[in-house]
């Protein structure tokens, strides 16, 4: 199963502070802290004593993690410091807690449950300092994963689910783009649709091009290509990343990272629109059957509008994933 070996998001930076966070990633109850050095760790949320929550327990002053049973503490890295019940006793290294990987990145607490073997998905956009950088979400969303992830990449709802927004439903038809495999997924260019407000800040209808990029199985980039005429200097220029937790293989959380180039609207405005488009896609992605997302091409129609998902089936199947998957 490879979706262990992957990073996974679990969690807002800001959300990990003074307390355990207790969160579910791939079925598991995992507790997400902050040791004495403000370094964050992530344990399963199970002590290996007696099987207590640790998430419900508290950490220490001296930056240990406390089960809220026994008092038995862990340290960073998982080893158990100390068994209040015998204060003599110096715990073995059996006694520990199963850790995981942990680390932050583009707001957001990464959990890897098996080793740390693969990379982090690229978001190009946050090293541009052009660009602000902010976080929406999450969005707790009774859909799997790839059905998110392949609802991002497709265009031809617009028209349909967007109506006023992001497509008109008297301008539907989907131009011919370009699709092509990369290591991390896929990358379609030339993707272009008529929007009535493609941004927070546009102000007539246009044809807006996009690229997107698949960068992991659950993760995906949209990039805003600036119109003619203008530049990456002066165009609007705004790229947006989707990161999924696969809580379990029909339930995820959802958070999307906005690069844009607007240091004046308050972070809640951009946030409000980001909110408006995904809350029009949420009801539509709950009641698609199955839940799960079909990698056998046969199982559901497909057009050259969805040359993207198709990829991304066949990346998925590829690249062996199971989860969220039929």
């Amino acid at each position: 199963m490879l979706e262990p070996s992957l990073w996974h998001p679990v969690a807002l930076v800001g959300d990990v502070a003074q307390t355990p966070v207790a969160v579910q990633l791939l079925e598991q109850p995992v507790v997400v802290w902050r040791d004495a050095a403000g370094v964050v760790q992530a344990f399963a949320d199970q002590c290996p004593h007696r099987g207590a929550r640790l998430s419900l327990g508290r950490v220490t002053p001296d930056g240990r993690l406390e089960c809220p049973y026994h008092g038995w503490q862990f340290a960073a890295g998982g080893r158990c410091t100390q068994v209040p019940a015998l204060p003599t006793f110096v715990p073995p290294p059996a006694h520990c807690a199963r850790a995981f990987v942990a680390r932050e990145a583009y707001g957001l607490v990464w959990v890897c449950m098996d080793g740390a073997g693969t990379a982090l998905p690229v978001f190009a956009a946050e090293d541009d300092a052009r660009l602000r950088k902010l976080n929406c979400g999450p969005y707790d969303v009774a859909a799997s994963a790839p059905r998110i992830i392949e609802n991002f990449l497709d265009m031809s709802h617009f028209g349909f689910v967007h109506e006023g927004w992001l497509g008109s439903c008297e301008a539907t038809a989907i131009d011919d783009y370009r699709v092509e495999p990369t290591p991390t997924g896929l990358l379609a260019t030339g993707c272009k649709a008529w929007q009535p407000q493609s941004n927070l800040h546009s102000t007539a209808p246009a044809q807006v091009e996009y690229t997107y990029e698949v960068t992991a199985p659950y993760a995906a980039v949209l990039t805003k290509v600036p119109e003619a005429g203008t530049t990456a200097v002066d165009g609007w220029r705004e790229s947006i990343a989707l990161f999924i937790c696969p809580v379990t293989p029909v339930r995820s959380r959802v958070w999307f990272r906005l690069a844009v180039a607007d240091f004046d609207s308050p972070d809640e405005k951009l946030q409000a629109f980001q909110h408006t488009i995904f809350t029009q896609d949420q009801p539509v992605l709950e009641s698609q059957m199955p839940q799960c997302l079909p990698l056998d091409l046969r199982a559901e129609l497909h057009t050259a509008a969805d040359k993207a998902s198709s990829a991304y089936r066949r990346f998925l199947r590829q690249s062996g994933i199971t989860f969220g998957v039929c």
